[in-house]
């Protein structure tokens, strides 16, 4: 896949993001790379998380959420698995956004499975 087609997949994804969520995101950027710094990672939230900003925070660099290319395509056998792993990925991140630590968004992805599983009927 091209980056820009992988840009794409990333912009088509984020409406994994449920609107009453969506806007509550601000000073928060989504960029891409082809790899990450440190291996096993498939995206990384960096910046202070909702739960701790002040009045101030509006008037600093924004937060970034990365979204690494090349994780990605190695991990996934095919174009649906491909979107539904980038679909996880924001998933995650966005909750670090939120103030989630690593073991609270753990706990909410196996959540939000168990009712997808539960909505498709398996």
């Amino acid at each position: 896949m091209t980056p820009r087609e992988f840009d794409q997949l990333v912009e088509e994804c984020m409406e994994i993001i449920p609107p009453r969520f969506r806007r509550q995101l601000s000073n928060l950027v989504f960029l891409v790379e082809p790899e990450p710094r440190e291996p096993g990672l498939l995206g990384l939230y960096e910046g202070r998380p909702r739960t701790e900003r002040t009045s101030g925070h509006a008037f600093s660099m924004p937060d970034r959420i990365t979204i690494y290319q090349g994780p990605h395509e190695r991990l996934a056998h095919g174009d649906a698995e491909l979107r539904q792993l980038v679909e996880e990925t924001i998933w995650h991140e966005v909750a670090h956004y939120f103030g989630l630590d690593e073991q609270q968004v753990l706990r909410a992805e196996r959540r939000r499975r168990q009712r997808l599983r539960r909505l498709r009927g398996l």
